[in-house]
């Protein structure tokens, strides 16, 4: 991924619009969290980590993938589908781009320790 993501003339750090979606998905009930190296004090990857990848396709809108790791017991399509509604509203509001695309991967499921 280059150094910076260009949005209608703005150009903006890959990292940015990884975080966006990185808080987005940590707001849905069910995510455990999302894998890769942590920054922002453990609660978001940091840029360019395994968990959240962020790209302009060709008509300019966003395309996002999601690894995570979810909660036993909560419904895998409830979470989701939640995690894609939450991410592309997220990054609409704060960007004013399209989200063409919310991939997630549930990579691991997290048991309660007794």
């Amino acid at each position: 991924m280059s150094d910076e993501i260009r949005l209608e003339g703005l150009g903006v750090a890959p990292g940015v619009l990884e975080t966006i979606a990185a808080l987005a998905t940590q707001s849905v009930d069910g995510v455990a969290h999302i894998p890769g190296p942590q920054g922002l004090a453990g609660l978001v990857p940091k840029s360019g980590a395994r968990g959240v990848t962020v790209s302009v396709i060709e008509d300019g809108s966003l395309h996002v993938v999601l690894h995570l790791t979810v909660c036993y017991g909560t419904p895998l399509r409830d979470v989701a589908t939640a995690v894609q509604r939450a991410v592309g509203d997220a990054l609409l509001t704060q960007t004013g781009q399209q989200v063409s695309a919310v991939d997630v991967f549930i990579d691991d499921i997290q048991f309660e320790e007794q």
